[in-house]
């Protein structure tokens, strides 16, 4: 599927689509996944008989891999033709870490596109100490072991001691397997970070789910002002990839809020 952002930047999108009668569900995985990072949540909501889409963002998985700037407003544009070629409406938009800020930049340059955020572990706004951490980072993916210095980097910091080993490596694999321009542009675009749009809050009903992690991913008391109709979360039992150590916790969760939220 041929799209273009505000670039000017042709990307094909790779996605996967399940057609159901009941609300529909975009899922958007964080940086360096893909698609499969939220396969959980695909088989919970693709059989319950939602609409469900899934993709692999610019630059990741199988889609197109431009060397250009990969902002969030760029990817929440792909989004937004993606879904409007797929005669998708007012969808439920799940966003795991960058893909929960794609999904808030959505809701803030879309307006009347979502029907609700979802945000599971997200740096919607980073802390003064996970900045520093940020800039560190950076430098190190600059250099040729950049591979090694994002699996550390993830080892430290977005795992605990009692997530699956095998699965952890599995999705250090994806992770590592990201082009390095890719890695650093959305990185740099993370850290720098502004909604879009014209909105000064997001206008929809939002839930933020926050895990344990050694450094929280978001300074909640700032981004509260944002996302003025948010519910807080937090898990029990995992790290940032919480939606694929306890998907049964993350979508019951996600299930109750949606029944609040649509109703």
């Amino acid at each position: 599927m041929a799209q273009e952002d505000t670039e000017q930047t042709p990307v094909n999108i790779n996605f996967r689509k399940a057609t159901g009668s009941k609300w529909p569900v975009v899922l958007i995985h964080g940086w360096c996944g893909d698609h499969s990072f939220l396969s959980e949540q695909f088989s919970h909501y693709a059989p319950a008989g939602h609409t469900v889409v899934t993709m692999d963002l610019r630059g990741h998985g199988k889609s197109d891999k431009p060397d250009a700037p990969y902002t969030m407003q760029a990817f929440a544009d792909d989004i937004a033709l993606l879904l409007a070629d797929l005669q998708i409406r007012r969808p439920i938009l799940i966003g795991h870490g960058m893909g929960g800020i794609i999904g808030f930049e959505i809701g803030m340059r879309y307006p009347h596109l979502a029907a609700a955020v979802v945000m599971l572990d997200s740096a919607a706004v980073l802390p003064d100490s996970k900045t520093a951490r940020v800039g560190e980072l950076l430098e190190a993916l600059r250099g040729e072991d950049y591979r090694e210095t994002l699996r550390d980097y993830a080892e430290d910091i977005l795992f605990l001691e009692y997530d699956d080993p095998v699965r952890k490596e599995r999705l250090l694999d994806v992770m590592a397997a990201t082009p390095q321009h890719v890695m650093i542009s959305c990185l740099e675009n993370l850290q720098t970070y502004e909604p879009g749009g014209h909105q000064r809050e997001l206008p929809v009903p939002c839930l933020y789910l926050a895990t344990r992690e050694s450094c929280p991913p978001s300074e909640m008391s700032r981004f509260e002002a944002a996302a003025p109709h948010m519910i807080y979360g937090k898990t029990v039992g995992a790290g940032h990839f919480c939606q694929i150590e306890i998907p049964n916790q993350v979508n019951t969760m996600i299930d109750r809020f949606l029944t609040l939220a649509l109703r």
